[in-house]
């Protein structure tokens, strides 16, 4: 998808669609994190710390599951 900045006073602004809005689950309350190497402007929603920890659970168990095929396949 290509867009194109738009004008606002002295700005300029990065409008979003709908449907891209809600494929994000994200909406104009939403806070959103920007980051850039100097070449790509990446934008992250931010998400509650409970999405994180659910997050990091998961990964903790599939580790201590499939921690030796894990260890194996980086040899």
């Amino acid at each position: 998808m290509r867009k194109k900045l738009t004008r606002t006073g002295n700005s300029a602004a990065l409008v979003l669609d709908k449907p891209l809005l809600e494929q994000l689950g994200v909406d104009e309350n939403s806070e959103l994190e920007l980051s850039t190497n100097g070449d790509v402007l990446v934008i992250t929603p931010v998400r509650d710390g409970v999405r994180d920890e659910q997050f990091r659970k998961s990964a903790d168990k599939i580790h201590s599951k499939y921690a030796g095929l894990f260890r194996r396949l980086a040899k």
